[in-house]
């Protein structure tokens, strides 16, 4: 109907040049590009009263849409499953496997629907005095369904031919795209949202934005993806993968208001150990079974993740040989120790990637001592003995790859923490709660953007560069590209002697990071706490002894 309405009119808007109108609720012409408003307004024939008259008329349209003013009816549960859609189509794009989002991550969410009792039980939870109707999530309510498989996941979309493709996780409820809710007021958001917000009964899970992370993350686990929770927490900061804002991914007809904010809107980034602790929570709570196992050949395994950080930070490559010794001793490559298995409650629960760097970092005070005295002492050592002799291998010298990783990593947080500063916070997608505030909302938004850009040009202020996509390295060591400032086929003659028919260090001081292990009350930062642990496990007797 606009389209018709708008077809003769081919005018090119004066401040953008470009032909793309349609119509406020005003029946008042404003260009789709820009959003600006013109005088013009929608002339219409009528030979009822007068003939050829020009009066200001309201399209049946505009009757439909006053519907869409007051929202369709939503819980949070939809909101957050829309969110959830957005978070694995993202990581399906950086190129994580297809079934992640179709079979593992619908699985896992149906799964806490139906622990939760939101959905997929006889009497589904309902945060008001309504029962909670969820059409596009639940096949049937009415009946008491199985509980969900999560062994038979490969089967998982031939056997719901309702959520496959568009599929899993569909559209909002059906309740709302055919009835608008004529009784609520036009800013009253979600149904549930200020009951959701009530202290939780315990042994429920309540889900939050950090719990969304949580989700991606058991789902990449299960699937053995080579993606840490170190890595999944970077994709979201350089804005990868929705978190904060991913409200604006909601339709238009689902309106955020009051305590719907304070559920969707974050205003920090997302922490580490709140992400993993949840994620525990998360798997025992769906009662999941043991997941797959973590070989030796699998990328989480602390061998093949040293050596992807002994690359990342410009490391010989022969300390690779100390981190296997080092995973072997204390017995952290076993599959029993890395798989996770959300039934044993006593099991610890992995850092897969906290635990790589740490055993690193232990090598490196087996060999160098690190005690800010020994290192120094053998890199001038090894920074004359390579100016004597340039041809052959070069030893590693401590004092210079401090230099050159300290520089490159100072470069590369400068342009994180300006990245940081320009962030903007605020939502791009402007918020209104009925279509008579959307063309002056809009309007005021556009004002706002092109000042920007305009000051942006007379200050001479750096445009930001299209993103690009993600690597699983941040630096690049490569020989050609570092003027002979990689270290990774340096050798670490002068820190080490051979006895009998191996190899030890020279080295017979270690630097106990500490005696006694931290308790709760004293928190620790995750890899000073992981290093610790192996330490104590590395000298366990000694430590006895004592």
């Amino acid at each position: 109907m606009e389209e018709e309405d708008t077809r003769d009119y081919s005018e090119p808007c004066v401040q953008c040049s470009v032909i793309n109108w349609g119509l406020t609720d005003e029946g008042r012409f404003y260009c789709k590009s820009c959003h600006n408003v013109i005088e013009r307004t929608k002339e219409v024939l009528t030979s009822d009263v007068v003939p050829n008259a020009k009066i200001q008329s309201i399209s049946r349209g505009f009757r439909k849409r006053k519907k869409i003013d007051k929202g369709w009816e939503w819980y949070v549960c939809e909101g957050f499953q829309y969110i959830l859609k957005k978070q694995a189509e993202a990581l399906q794009t950086l190129g994580v496997c297809p079934q992640m989002k179709d079979e593992i991550l619908c699985n896992f969410w149906r799964l806490y629907l139906q622990k939760s009792k939101q959905a997929y039980c006889t009497t589904p939870a309902s945060y008001t005095s309504k029962a909670l109707s969820i059409s596009d999530i639940s096949t049937d309510v009415d009946s008491e369904p199985e509980r969900i498989n999560i062994h038979g996941l490969s089967s998982f979309s031939e056997s719901d031919g309702d959520l496959q493709t568009e599929s899993s996780f569909g559209h909002v409820s059906s309740i709302g795209k055919t009835s608008a809710r004529e009784t609520t007021s036009v800013c009253s958001g979600s149904i549930d949202g200020d009951s959701y917000l009530l202290k939780r009964k315990k042994g429920n899970l309540r889900m939050s934005m950090p719990m969304t992370l949580s989700f991606c993350y058991i789902a990449l686990l299960w699937l053995r993806e080579p993606v840490t929770l170190s890595d999944l927490l970077r994709f979201v900061k350089d804005g990868h993968i929705p978190y904060l804002n991913a409200f604006q991914y909601f339709p238009e007809e689902m309106k955020l208001y009051g305590a719907d904010l304070k559920i969707f809107r974050v205003e920090s980034w997302p922490v580490y150990e709140d992400v993993h602790n949840k994620m525990s929570e998360l798997s025992a709570f769906l009662d999941l079974p043991c997941f797959p196992a973590i070989t030796d050949s699998c990328f989480l395994h602390p061998n093949i993740l040293c050596i992807k950080y002994l690359m990342e930070a410009n490391l010989p490559d022969e300390l690779h040989n100390w981190t296997c010794r080092v995973v072997k001793k204390i017995n952290v490559g076993e599959t029993d120790f890395l798989t996770l298995d959300p039934m044993n409650k006593s099991a610890r629960k992995v850092k897969y990637d906290v635990l790589a760097a740490a055993i690193i970092i232990v090598v490196l005070k087996l060999l160098f001592l690190l005690d800010d005295q020994y290192e120094w002492l053998h890199a001038n050592i090894a920074g004359k003995r390579n100016q004597k002799n340039k041809e052959g291998c070069l030893w590693f010298d401590f004092k210079k790859w401090y230099k050159v990783i300290k520089k490159s990593v100072d470069v590369e947080q400068k342009k994180l923490d300006e990245e940081r500063a320009r962030y903007l916070w605020k939502c791009e997608k402007p918020l209104f709660y009925s279509a008579k505030e959307k063309s002056v909302v809009l309007k005021k938004r556009q004002m706002v953007v092109n000042l920007q850009r305009q000051f942006g040009t007379l200050s001479g202020s750096i445009q930001v560069a299209e993103k690009q996509s993600p690597s699983s390295f941040q630096l690049n060591w490569a020989e050609e590209n570092t003027d002979g400032n990689c270290f990774h086929g340096h050798v670490l003659e002068g820190v080490l002697q051979e006895k009998g028919n191996s190899l030890t260090t020279m080295n017979t001081k270690y630097w106990l990071c500490s005696v006694k292990l931290c308790n709760e009350k004293v928190p620790a930062s995750l890899i000073h706490e992981e290093v610790c642990l192996i330490e104590h496990k590395l000298f366990k007797t000694k430590l006895h002894r004592k």
